[in-house]
């Protein structure tokens, strides 16, 4: 009977595996008409580094981004603080966190903040295009509502999510996205690992405010009259991802570990992207270090004049955990551990995008 239940649960992952392949074929004729590109972007450091590659093997808070499933390998509790410059020279501040809570010996919740501004930016209108009116700040929010659960050691899956927000002076939009995902662990040692995710699944949404009024003269009349314009609707930029890992090295006596982990993702509204993130941890017991390195290729990549992506594909990090142990009067044996964390994507012409952040964790 154990073995009738693991045969169903992976049927039912190579069921999902190849609809999902089917569903979401890339659209090249699509490409840009999708809004909402914010849910697109990283903002965790160890995964950015890895190119998100890690679909399969993120774990943690990092994986409410790339495979919501991999929240179910939390410890007890986590935190994260991270900031990136985006686009490089354009300077654009983009700032999350958030903390991931098991609940059970089964179920781990999360929830975290991504915000994207942009300075302030002068008001022009049709009588004063020079400006000298004032400013207003615009802004995107997301704010994302995660669950996972293990159904057996080996297999696990998950829920996030997502509030989105965007405004300017007087014209915003809001609305809500899910993501779902499932992991397949197996192998001595949980070397291999499998997963797939489906994301930014919503309804369409458009802009709403007083910035769609227009206020115009009855000829016959001379009344004055606001008259609303209507919003052209936008998709969420949807997509499918799915990854394997596999750790090349795993000595548990040396405690080095070498991942490789490869994943594909299918986008709905842009190219299609193959993504590739190798992963060395060394630890000595007393701190971890990890170096990242990745690569994300998609169609004309290669070719400046035909690129679609300020993304060049190459991305690159580092991270170091300092680990405290200590055993309670009741003999209970508890971890922690703060990491400190960066990570750098290069793209053109903005140059290299950095992310710095801070883990917490607790075991």
């Amino acid at each position: 009977m154990k073995n009738l239940v693991y045969v169903n649960k992976i049927g039912l992952f190579s069921v999902l595996f190849s609809l999902s392949a089917t569903l979401f074929a890339g659209n090249e004729d699509r490409a840009g008409s999708a809004g909402a590109s914010e849910l697109l972007i990283n903002p965790w450091c160890r995964s950015a580094a890895l190119g998100d590659a890690n679909v399969a093997s993120s774990s943690g808070l990092e994986a409410t981004f790339t495979n919501i499933a991999g929240l179910a390998q939390t410890g007890k509790t986590q935190l994260k603080f991270n900031f990136t410059n985006w686009l490089g020279s354009a300077s654009v501040p983009f700032s999350s966190a958030g903390f991931a809570q098991r609940i059970s010996s089964t179920s781990v919740i999360a929830m975290s903040v991504q915000a994207m501004t942009f300075g302030k930016v002068m008001y022009t209108t049709v009588d004063n295009p020079e400006g000298g009116i004032g400013t207003f700040s615009p802004n995107m929010t997301v704010i994302n509502l995660g669950y996972a659960k293990s159904f057996i050691p080996s297999i696990s899956g998950g829920i996030n999510i997502k509030v989105l927000s965007e405004s300017v002076s007087n014209l915003g939009s809001s609305g809500v996205a899910v993501d779902a995902g499932i992991k397949y662990v197996t192998g001595k040692l949980d070397r291999m690992k499998m997963g797939i995710t489906l994301k930014n699944i919503g309804s369409p949404l458009s802009m709403n405010g007083d910035g769609l009024g227009t206020q115009v003269t009855v000829t016959k009349t001379g009344n004055a009259i606001t008259t609303d314009q209507r919003s052209q609707k936008y998709e969420l930029p949807s997509m499918m991802s799915m990854g394997v890992s596999y750790d090349i090295i795993n000595d548990t006596v040396s405690d080095n570990k070498f991942t490789a982990a490869f994943a594909f993702t299918a986008n709905s509204f842009s190219n299609d992207q193959y993504r590739l993130g190798l992963d060395y941890l060394f630890n000595t017991g007393i701190a971890a270090f990890n170096l990242r390195a990745g690569y994300v290729y998609e169609k004309n990549l290669l070719s400046s004049s035909n690129r679609t992506n300020a993304l060049t594909g190459l991305t690159a990090g580092m991270s170091i955990d300092l680990i405290s142990r200590k055993t309670t009067a009741e003999g209970v044996k508890k971890e922690s551990a703060i990491g400190l964390e960066y990570a750098v994507r290069m793209s053109n012409p903005f140059g290299a995008i950095h992310t710095f952040g801070v883990t917490i964790s607790l075991k």
